[in-house]
């Protein structure tokens, strides 16, 4: 696959204004990003600006913490897709998953998955970088116990972003059929080939357009 089509054009810092968002979605246009990943609060205007374009909306839900219920991470969903969202990147609850409650983690993501049932892709953001390997094997466990059709490695709001152990861990751990998405710190082109090579099949960056241009960028 092209690495253009492999990339979610990322924006979602709290200060992004409407101008910033616009500016991520015409470099989506322009270089065929398989999607735009933008805070709920974007998502119609993102939705109506590619409505003629190949690139889908992507948004984030219970972000950055994870920590909200799981009726309200359903609630949003909900509302994002009726906004006209593709694919829903919700954060995992990283305090149950450390605290053994497994089984509330599981729920957790099944009520999302639910909301979305038929209707846009769910991406699981299990945070790597505060997971042990153990927890990350468990987290990936029950994200696809649960149905979701990718696990994501970060935020981009903790302390480190995607590590190449990590995606290959997670590649192993759900297998071929499940989606990896490597997020957070891919900066240029032998960034973005090496998460590749671990197992990603999706990379999350806001510096998409300085990797396919061979060039280095800032940011998530």
């Amino acid at each position: 696959m092209e690495l253009n089509r492999m990339m979610d054009h990322t924006v979602l810092k709290p200060e992004t204004t409407k101008e910033g968002v616009m500016k991520i979605i015409e470099e989506a246009k322009k270089h065929r990003f398989y999607s735009v990943c933008v805070n709920p609060t974007w998502v119609a205007l993102a939705a109506e600006e590619l409505k003629t374009s190949p690139t889908a909306v992507c948004t984030v839900i219970g972000f950055p913490l994870g920590a909200n219920t799981s009726e309200v991470k359903a609630f949003e969903t909900n509302n994002a897709i009726q906004n006209g969202a593709d694919e829903i990147d919700m954060v995992m609850n990283v305090g149950a998953l450390k605290s053994g409650e497994d089984a509330f983690v599981q729920k957790d993501i099944e009520a999302v998955v639910e909301a979305a049932k038929d209707r846009a892709l769910v991406k699981v953001i299990i945070e790597t970088a505060l997971l042990t390997k153990e927890e990350i094997i468990r987290a990936c466990e029950l994200a696809k116990a649960a149905g979701a059709d990718f696990v994501k490695t970060s935020t981009g709001f903790s302390t480190a972003g995607a590590k190449v152990e990590d995606v290959r861990l997670m590649r192993e751990t759900v297998g071929a059929e499940m989606g990896v998405k490597a997020s957070g710190g891919i900066h240029n082109e032998a960034d973005a080939q090496a998460m590749i090579e671990a197992g990603a099949s999706r990379l999350g960056t806001s510096a998409s357009v300085a990797i396919i241009s061979g060039a280095t960028g800032q940011g998530y």
